[in-house]
């Protein structure tokens, strides 16, 4: 049975560009109602409009979908709370929460200033856990819920305390070519690296029959499952599909060949050869 999100509702955060907007774009295509949310800043957080949210926002409508734009700050306690309102408000239902918001502050951690350190904290820790919060009881009186959040010691937590009511809850560690990485990788990567290529193990992930407290990492049309050690992945080709990964999700996790990685640039290398194979699709 294909993978539907259909009369699901999806909030996106960070979904204004690079891997948020893929993944919001993709979600829209399986039929869910998206809400785009979007500070609109700059990669350090600073300043923000919802021009960017918008932006996505009449992309989706173009395409026949259903989407409204946000442009809270997750890590604001009252913007979280206009962000859940304003979904409820306008669909009466939230299905799917993809916690993808994330600032850089591009410094090592010698000449980082400690507040550095906590906006970028704020965003990614306290960004997810402040709209899981918010979504948590509303998912738990549906009896459904699929969360992307992207702490693994936090997920393994909230696995356990939404199993009884059937909320799944994954982390999905991306690959990406973004606003982030573009000034650290060359153009011939990040041509390879495209977001769009991540969203399919988003959308697995977040629907109905995924599994919960799955780990699982996706570049260029690679996907690979991770626990403490990571498979060695298997390449579907950048058209790969959503029902594609639920297809070959045991290859995905065939933990034979599993490696740890002492650090990212061996997952990356892992990746880049896994690209180099002729994909199993097409």
């Amino acid at each position: 049975m294909a993978i539907s999100f259909k009369e699901k509702v999806a909030i996106v955060t960070g979904a204004g560009g690079g891997l948020g907007r893929a993944h919001a774009l993709y979600l829209a295509k399986l039929g869910a109602k998206v809400v785009i949310n979007d500070l609109g800043g700059a990669l350090d957080g600073s300043g923000g409009n919802s021009a960017a949210a918008e932006k996505v926002v009449a992309e989706i409508t173009a395409a026949g979908g259903e989407a409204i734009a946000n442009g809270a700050s997750v890590s604001d306690d009252a913007g979280v709370a206009h962000l859940v309102k304003q979904t409820m408000d306008k669909w009466g239902r939230i299905d799917v929460l993809i916690a993808n918001a994330g600032i850089l502050r591009d410094k090592s951690f010698g000449k980082m200033e400690l507040k550095d350190f906590e906006a970028v904290v704020n965003v990614h820790l306290m960004g997810t856990v402040k709209p899981a919060k918010a979504v948590w009881d509303i998912m738990k009186s549906q009896a459904y819920g699929a969360a992307k959040l992207s702490l693994v010691g936090f997920m393994n937590s909230l696995k356990l305390e939404g199993a009884k009511d059937n909320i799944r809850v994954n982390a999905l560690c991306p690959v990406a070519a973004t606003r982030m990485t573009e000034a650290l990788m060359p153009p011939a990567v990040l041509e390879m690296l495209k977001p769009e290529f991540v969203s399919p193990a988003m959308a697995y992930l977040a629907s109905e029959d995924a599994p919960t407290g799955m780990i699982m990492t996706a570049a260029a049309g690679v996907f690979a499952a991770a626990q403490i050690v990571e498979t060695d992945g298997i390449n579907l080709g950048h058209g790969a599909s959503a029902d594609d990964i639920a297809a070959h999700f045991s290859q995905i996790c065939d933990w034979t060949s599993a490696k740890h990685y002492g650090q990212g640039g061996e997952q990356s290398a892992k990746f880049l050869a896994r690209v180099q194979e002729k994909p199993l699709l097409g």
